[in-house]
């Protein structure tokens, strides 16, 4: 489930929703606690976010970022 994030830089928004979608993170904003800050994930959903990264990349260098 993708959560909608408030960043206006296109490459963050698209990194914040990865990682809610893969690694259901409600953001990549350290937030000074351990157990908001630190978390344990499969390795297929850490590729999966990874795949997606880099599908994302690849998108946006074809389409002249």
């Amino acid at each position: 489930m993708a959560r909608k994030t408030r960043c206006t830089d296109p490459r963050q928004a698209e990194l914040e929703r990865i990682a809610a979608e893969h690694l259901d993170l409600e953001t990549l904003q350290t937030r000074n606690s351990g157990d908001a800050d630190f978390h344990e994930h499969a390795v297929w959903c850490i590729e999966a976010a990874l795949e997606a990264a880099y599908e994302a990349g690849r998108t946006a260098s074809n389409e002249g970022r």
